[in-house]
């Protein structure tokens, strides 16, 4: 029983820490040049680029070809929100059926 509770906690604590958002009074600007390499496949949808958080700020990625998990179908992607205390960078997601 503990061990399931301890599971169950850690698991809690993992899906926190993967959704925190950090504000930025300065939203960084986006890349001047985006290269977006040839579609390998029909079946591929292109995710497009993501800011993530490392070393007290945000650093830029680019994005990729990916298959759609099952049941999803469209990429939705991320944007920067204006909150009260400046701007945090809302992940793109996958769209499901």
């Amino acid at each position: 029983m503990k061990k399931i509770f301890s599971l169950s906690v850690l698991a809690l604590v993992l899906s926190f820490a993967t959704q925190a958002q950090f504000v930025v009074r300065i939203r960084p600007a986006a890349p001047l040049v985006r290269v977006r390499p040839a579609c390998p496949s029909p079946r591929h949808v292109w995710v497009g680029g993501n800011y993530n958080w490392r070393g007290g700020q945000y650093a830029y990625t680019d994005g990729y070809w990916a298959l759609p998990p099952a049941n999803s179908r469209a990429w939705v992607d991320g944007y920067w929100k204006n909150k009260r205390r400046g701007w945090v960078w809302v992940p793109g997601h996958w769209r499901r059926f």
